[in-house]
């Protein structure tokens, strides 16, 4: 059925049908996601601050304070740690939500928030305040239509990723930099967090390697940084990822099972690459990306599908999307995916057609309904399951917020014509009778967001 398939295209792939998507989409609702796919890539056109831009100002207020070790310099650092990140984070969110809000094509702005939150950090971690979503415009957007090859690297290199896992001081035991602390001594130690995370949770998943993978992962990276600091840190760009070969751990080592003899960072990349391509990267994705699109527990057919196509194009990503849209199971009607908060938000702006500002209050939305936009809190992301929001504190909160614009918006708009406009055949009989029945605008508009159908996707 057209108009149904139209719904499922703009809700189920995209953010949220707006007056007039469904009409645009019409019969041609497949056609119009697959040539999403085919770019161009979702870059931002917003001008804002670079994680080079942002680390620099940083790494120079820092350089100042140890010249001058005095409290006032110290309390100056904590001011441009404010004045430059949160600002940053505010205009960031507000960015990426304006064109989640107003993009035509949003099958792909969909895919960046997926990826955003595979690779996910978080801004609890005071240095990722300011360069998680500089993350997101640098290296997730640029690649979300390529290779997943190229996309990890450019994540694992980012300045926010090499932070937040503490791996722009991970110095390996034989490293130039080891030997010299070690003849002063000082110890200085290899981290894993970087190494381990790469492999539970970007491309393997949990059981599908050993310890010893971890330390070896861990080691390839060594020396993977950022420039422009001072002490050991010193050299290099400021706020750039910067290879230090003094703290490289050198020598070959052995990752499930292969030898790595390449030298310096090349060891590191070949490694990610390999990775990329590894079979069991293939269905830990595409079970991902099935379970996002389709079902909490996605159809083992489907998913074989996602692994064969993303296998057969050697980890390119636009060919797993093209298999997932070509598969019946991503198109039947049942909604049985709950809508997360940051998805249910983005969905109702894009029907009322709300603009969306740029101050702190304005952002604050998204953690009123239990979900700060940048902040899952650990490596492992946001959850993709409904039970994890469909609990009766998260629901209440979701519609005292659709009661606020009932309120705010019910006298001046049709709910009704909202209704079918932004959820077409998916609109049930129950919820169209609600919604007529209302005593008035603000109830009308209140039920089309509380409606199930508008829950879920």
């Amino acid at each position: 059925m057209p108009a149904a398939e139209a719904a499922i295209a703009a809700n189920r792939f995209g953010l949220g049908a707006r007056p007039g998507d469904l009409a645009r989409l019409g019969s041609h609702a497949r056609d119009a996601l697959l040539a999403q796919t085919r770019g161009p890539a979702p870059l931002l056109t917003e001008v804002l601050p670079s994680s080079q831009e942002l680390l620099a100002r940083v790494i120079a207020a820092r350089a100042a304070r140890r010249e001058e070790a005095t409290p006032p310099a110290a309390a100056a650092l904590g001011k441009t740690l404010r004045e430059t990140y949160l600002p940053a984070y505010v205009a960031d969110v507000s960015a990426r939500t304006r064109a989640a809000i107003d993009r035509e094509a949003d099958f792909p702005e969909r895919l960046v928030h997926f990826w955003s939150n595979h690779f996910a950090v978080s801004v609890d971690k005071i240095a990722v305040l300011g360069l998680a979503g500089a993350m997101e415009r640098e290296a997730i957007r640029p690649h979300v239509l390529g290779d997943f090859a190229d996309l990890m690297v450019a994540v694992e290199q980012h300045p926010a990723m090499l932070l937040y896992l503490d791996n722009q001081q991970s110095i390996g035991p034989g490293s130039q930099a080891a030997r010299l602390a070690d003849r002063r001594g000082k110890e200085l130690g290899l981290n894993e967090n970087l190494g381990r995370e790469i492999l539970e949770l970007h491309t393997l998943g949990a059981g599908h390697y050993t310890q010893q993978d971890v330390q070896a992962l861990a080691a390839m990276i060594t020396g993977w940084s950022i420039g422009g600091d001072a002490g050991r840190l010193r050299g290099g760009e400021p706020g750039r990822f910067y290879f230090r070969e003094a703290f490289h751990e050198p020598g070959a080592q052995t990752l499930l099972g292969r030898r790595y003899t390449e030298d310096g960072i090349a060891q590191g990349t070949k490694a990610l690459r390999d990775l990329a391509v590894n079979p069991v990267t293939a269905r830990y994705l595409g079970t991902k990306l099935a379970r996002h699109f389709v079902a909490d527990e996605p159809p083992p057919q489907l998913v074989d599908r996602l692994t064969r196509a993303y296998l057969d194009s050697h980890g390119n990503l636009a060919a797993t999307y093209r298999a997932l849209l070509g598969s019946p199971e991503a198109w039947l009607p049942a909604l049985v995916k709950f809508k997360t908060p940051s998805e249910y938000i983005l969905s109702a702006y894009r029907a009322l057609t709300l603009p969306f500002g740029a101050r702190p209050a304005d952002i604050r939305v998204f953690e009123a309904l239990g979900q700060r936009t940048f902040q899952p809190g650990s490596p492992a992301g946001w959850p993709d399951r409904s039970a994890d929001w469909d609990g009766p504190a998260a629901l209440l909160k979701r519609l005292e917020w659709a009661q606020q614009l009932g309120q705010q918006l019910g006298s001046s708009r049709n709910a009704l014509q909202l209704a079918e406009a932004s959820l077409g055949g998916s609109l049930s009989a129950s919820s169209r009778e609600a919604i007529s029945r209302a005593q008035d605008g603000a109830q009308a508009l209140t039920m089309l967001l509380a409606a199930p159908e508008f829950m879920r996707r």
